[in-house]
Formats: C-alpha cells, sequence, structure tokens
C-alpha cells in the first residue's frame, strides 16, 4: 500500500509548530517526521511550500500575483463579510494570515452552515490540491484573469479549516515567516531518508548541482539515496555556483593554493551561468534566477560561439562603453532588468561575456575534474570573438608576478583578480566556499576600503526628516555552520532619500513580530526583518564591540566584531542572504587588520 496523499491540514500544523521554535534542531525533527508521512508523489510539492514557493525562481514561472487588496476581496467573498471589516481586523493584528484565521473560526460561510460557525470545513484540503490551485491562480493571465483568481482564492479559503485559512493567506502574500532555511531541509530530508546525518552531504552534493530541493526531495523519497549518488549535472536546472574566499596578500594567497595557480581578471560584471541544449540557450544568475530574457545579445552569442551540443559555462557577463569598447561598472547592468523594451535596451547597454569556467558538455559532469582539465575543455568548445570570450589569465608562482597581474587587471577597469588552485585536487565546489578559489582585489590595498556583503535583520525608525520612516538597519554577517545571521553594525548613512524611500517599501513586507529563527542578535531594533536583502556597505575599520554577536569572543572574551562609521554603498540583489560576507571572513580581516597596526606600530629596528 502506498502512503496516503497528504492532508493540508498536516502541513499546517506542522507550521504553525513550526513558527513557535527558534531551535533549529527540534526544527530538523518536526520537518522529518512531516518528510517521513508525506507522499511520494507529493513531497515535492510539500518542500516547495516550506520554501514558501510554488517553483525554483530558476524556472522563469510567474508568481502567485495577487495583490493585499484583491486577497482582502477573496476573503470579503469567502467569509461572507464586509471587505472594511476585513481590513480593520488586518490593521488592528498587522498580519493578513491572523486575520482570516480568526475570522474564518467566528464567521459563518457561505456554505458551511453550522459547521462553519463552529470553525470547521466541510471537506478536507490536500497538500496537492492546495498547490496546484495557487499554480493555477499564478499562471492565470489575461482578460478575466482577475475574477478568475479570486473564484480560485475564495474556493480554498471556504473549504479551509481558520488554521489553514491563515497559511493559505501567507502563501499567497508571499510572507509564510517560518524560519526555515534549505541547509534545516536537507538535513531533515538526510534523517527522513538517509537514515542518519551521514547522508547529508550526499543530499546536499545532490541539491548543489541540481538547484531544485522539491526534486532532489522526490528523488530521495521515491528512489532512495543511492539514487541521489548518481545525480550529475541537467541542462535547464542551474548548478550552485562555487565560491571564493579572499585574502590582500599574494604570497599568502599563492601559499593557500599550494605554490602555483591561475590568476583570472575579476571583472565587474554580473556572475552568469549559460545553459545551451541545441539552439535552446537559458541563462542563469548568481543567484539562480533566470535571466534569459534580459540578454538577448548574450543568448545569440552562446548559440554562435559555443561549440558543443549541450554545455554549461560559467562567466561575466560585462557592460561596455558602446564608443569605447572600455568596461563599465556593474550600475549599468541594472538598466538590463527592464522587462519592455530589451532589444532597445541592449543596443543602448552593450556587454560583452568573459567566460572561466566549464561544468558540464555533452553529457560529461565536469564538476570532479581538476580545473585544468575544466579550462582545456572551455577552450575547445569556445571559438573566441571580441564579445565573447575567455577571461584573461596568466599561471603565477611569484608573488611579484602575481601582484603585476593584479595592477594591471584594475588598469584594465577590473576589481582584481581570482587566483585558482591548479593541482588535482581543484576540483569545482558547487555550493561551497574554500580555498581553491581566493580573490585578491584592490580594496584589500587598505584597511576597511574593503566593502562587504551584510544582511538586513532589523530597522530603526529616524528622526527629524526622517520621522516616521526606517532611517537605520541592523545588518548581520552568515554563520554557514550554524545557518544563522550575526549581528555586525547599524548603517544609518550614505542613504539618498530616494534611496531611503526605496529602502522603506522594500522592507515593509519583511517586517516581523518577533526575532526571526536565523538571527542572534543582543540588539532589539525596533522592527525585525526576515533576513533577504543584502546590502554593501563599507566603513573606517573593523573594531570590537560588546553589543554585536559576529564573532563573539572569538578576537577578545565578551565582544564580537563590529564596523566603525559604515555606510552604504549599493543593494546587492544579485546575491541571495546566504552568499553574504561570513563570520569567518570578518574574523580573518579583522585579524589582518590588526597585523598591519602592529607592523606599522612597531619602533625601528
Amino acid at each position: 500500500m502506498g502512503i496516503a496523499p497528504m492532508l493540508f491540514e498536516t502541513l499546517s500544523e506542522t507550521f504553525e509548530r513550526l513558527e513557535t521554535t527558534s531551535s533549529r534542531i527540534q526544527m530538523t525533527a518536526i520537518l522529518t517526521e512531516l518528510f517521513k508521512k508525506a507522499d511520494p508523489e507529493d513531497i515535492d510539492k510539500v518542500v516547495y511550500l516550506l520554501q514558501g514557493e510554488l517553483w525554483p525562481q530558476w524556472k522563469g514561472e510567474p508568481e502567485i500575483g495577487v495583490g493585499e487588496k484583491l486577497l482582502i476581496k477573496a476573503l470579503s467573498l469567502a467569509l461572507a463579510t464586509p471587505e472594511s471589516e476585513v481590513e480593520k481586523l488586518y490593521k488592528r493584528l498587522g498580519d493578513l494570515g491572523r486575520a482570516a484565521e480568526q475570522l474564518k473560526a467566528s464567521k459563518k460561510t457561505p456554505t458551511g452552515g453550522l459547521i462553519a460557525f463552529m470553525g470547521g470545513q466541510t471537506r478536507k484540503l490536500s497538500v496537492s490540491e492546495v498547490y496546484n490551485s495557487l499554480a493555477r491562480v499564478a499562471r492565470l493571465v489575461g482578460e478575466g484573469s482577475r475574477d478568475l483568481k479570486i473564484k480560485i482564492l475564495v474556493s480554498l479559503l471556504q473549504d479551509a479549516s481558520p488554521k489553514e485559512a491563515k497559511y493559505i493567506v501567507r502563501l499567497v502574500e508571499g510572507n509564510l515567516r517560518l524560519g526555515v532555511g534549505d541547509a534545516t531541509i536537507m538535513d531533515a530530508l538526510a534523517q527522513a531518508f538517509g537514515g542518519s546525518d551521514a547522508a547529508r552531504p550526499i543530499v546536499e552534493r545532490a541539491y548543489n548541482l541540481r538547484a531544485d530541493l522539491g526534486n532532489i526531495a522526490k528523488i530521495l523519497a521515491k528512489e532512495g539515496i543511492e539514487a541521489l549518488k548518481k545525480i550529475s549535472p541537467e541542462v535547464g536546472i542551474p548548478i550552485r555556483p562555487m565560491l571564493a574566499e579572499r585574502l590582500d596578500n599574494a604570497r599568502e594567497i599563492l601559499e593557500k593554493v599550494g605554490g602555483r595557480g591561475v590568476a583570472e581578471y575579476k571583472y565587474d560584471g554580473e556572475r552568469a551561468q549559460i545553459h545551451k541544449k541545441g539552439d535552446t540557450i537559458q541563462i542563469f544568475s548568481r543567484r539562480l534566477e533566470n535571466i534569459t530574457h534580459q540578454y538577448p545579445d548574450v543568448v545569440e552569442m552562446a548559440r554562435k560561439h559555443i561549440k558543443a551540443r549541450e554545455a554549461i559555462v560559467e562567466g561575466e557577463i560585462v557592460a561596455i562603453d558602446p564608443e569605447t569598447g572600455e568596461m563599465r561598472p556593474f550600475q549599468e547592468l541594472m538598466h538590463r532588468k527592464r522587462k519592455h523594451d530589451v532589444s532597445d535596451i541592449a543596443k543602448k547597454y552593450p556587454v560583452v561575456v568573459k567566460l572561466f569556467d566549464a561544468l558540464y558538455v555533452d553529457g560529461e559532469d565536469l564538476t570532479d575534474k581538476p580545473f585544468t582539465v575544466r579550462r582545456e575543455i572551455l577552450e575547445k568548445i569556445v571559438e573566441q570573438g571580441p564579445s565573447f570570450s575567455i577571461a584573461s589569465y596568466m599561471v603565477v608562482e611569484d608573488p611579484e608576478d602575481l601582484d603585476r597581474f593584479f595592477l594591471k587587471a584594475i588598469e584594465d577597469g577590473c576589481e582584481g583578480v581570482v587566483v585558482k588552485a591548479i593541482h588535482q585536487k581543484a576540483v569545482y565546489q558547487a555550493g561551497a566556499r574554500g580555498w581553491l578559489w581566493i580573490k585578491y582585489k584592490r580594496d584589500y590595498k587598505s584597511e576597511m576600503i574593503d566593502s562587504v556583503d551584510l544582511v538586513v535583520v532589523g530597522a530603526f525608525y529616524g528622526r527629524g526628516r526622517r520621522a516616521g520612516l526606517f532611517g537605520t538597519v541592523l545588518l548581520a554577517a552568515y554563520d554557514p555552520e550554524k545557518d544563522v545571521f550575526k549581528t555586525v553594525c547599524k548603517v544609518g548613512t550614505g542613504f539618498t532619500d530616494q534611496d531611503l524611500a526605496e529602502m522603506n517599501k522594500m522592507l515593509q513586507p519583511l517586517i516581523i513580530k518577533h526575532r526571526h529563527p536565523r538571527v542572534v542578535s543582543d540588539i532589539e531594533p525596533d522592527v525585525w526583518i526576515v533576513p533577504q536583502l543584502v546590502m554593501e556597505v563599507i566603513g573606517a575599520e573593523l573594531t570590537l564591540s560588546p553589543l554585536h554577536t559576529c564573532c563573539k569572543d572569538a578576537a577578545r572574551q565578551g565582544a564580537g566584531i563590529s564596523i566603525r562609521f559604515p555606510r552604504f554603498i549599493r543593494w546587492r540583489m544579485d546575491k541571495k542572504p546566504e552568499d553574504a560576507t561570513t563570520e569567518k571572513e570578518l574574523l580573518e580581516m579583522y585579524i589582518r587588520q590588526m597585523k598591519k597596526i602592529e607592523e606599522t606600530e612597531a619602533p625601528a629596528p
């Protein structure tokens, strides 16, 4: 006998349990229990809903696309309640999901009679039914789609229990607020289907090669852990990108990579993973979003210059001056985000592609091959031209040669270089940060001229001209070992009036009433923010702080590491929160800073 389809009631109860715990161990146990109950045919839907999504972003499928007003209207119709009453309760509670729950528990519905009055429901909803209904809502377009969306939502809400109504509303809003990260889901999948934490690396590797956690869960539930061991890259499904460490000393960098490596230009562009299957080209961002529509010119370049039938290659898309051909900064690519008149924008803001890796070619997984093999294959399958070529590089083993190449990269308009190990163990570590790749950027030549990428976890209301608006944000670094975000500093400078207005719009949908389970903070902001947005900041220097939790007790007992005089540079919409600067990186930067100060202050011999 197979497992019965999971009821949405079961998933809603799990959501509620997750919402009330801040312990990752408890979360993992709750999810393990859930996955064991799930029908293997539906477990992908369970995972997507846990992620607060209907499908991975890279699929390019639409979001649910139901605004607050439309959702209030659907609730009004489903619960036979005036819209004004729904809005009034929503304003009082600050949570439309809770408003739906309370109204559902206390109001009669048009079809529910006495059962509805008692807070019950006419029939049981399944996870699959809720998921498929929301997917229909998301995909509806054109004339009459608004009314059809309302009709589907009304039907769902009428059949839902109060608790289910709360989470259906939150799913529609895109604001589930569970605090469950991908790492915790992988922990639970390993325990549910692999028997122990020993299976965790297998699950993670599979997810790194095919960034679709729902699909990975389905393979695991239906075919077992052995099937995951055979997972290889698939064209059309993005691979989670390999990340680099950072250092500011040429000699130390070369020591880390084994004394000899390849130094590549570090371009100030948008990292892109290009997938080719016949004439079909797809382009994925660093965040694994499908950005193909933004780069019709790159699609044509890839068709022309990649000579393999199937391939997955990586590179940087770099903006150039249309008149001089000189490289332009990353910000120029923001014009490519427009959804309309893309061809005109492409002509106005042209780009070149600089490739640096090959991950899959004509049925062969290259991620477990050494860098030298991957580079050799890349050069074989790419017919280079002025706009589509391999990143400038040289083999280095002398620190002085590396420094000279570094300076040449700066002169040519790059951020610096990336030094890559070329020994036999220099594989492509999908989804991981390690010492096989090391960034050497110009900013590292002085103390805190180097910027860092931090995650917004809280906000404070401003004063004076900023009264009524958030004027300062609380920022945190990422601790990948514990899958949490630890506070580093508060930032309230560097913003223009337009920046502040945009920031307030961006933060509103991410406000929660309690500290997020993945945030470690001794500071209480005016409001807590779901850790989702990444901000690039710069400061005078790194300093010790008794208030912040990043690197707590690592440099000195009772103190964490903070940034002195931090200021806003820009939003990093191309980065996920897990791509932010890590706690370990900040500690290493602080140690290097202190070492430089000691050397500067040391008396002459």
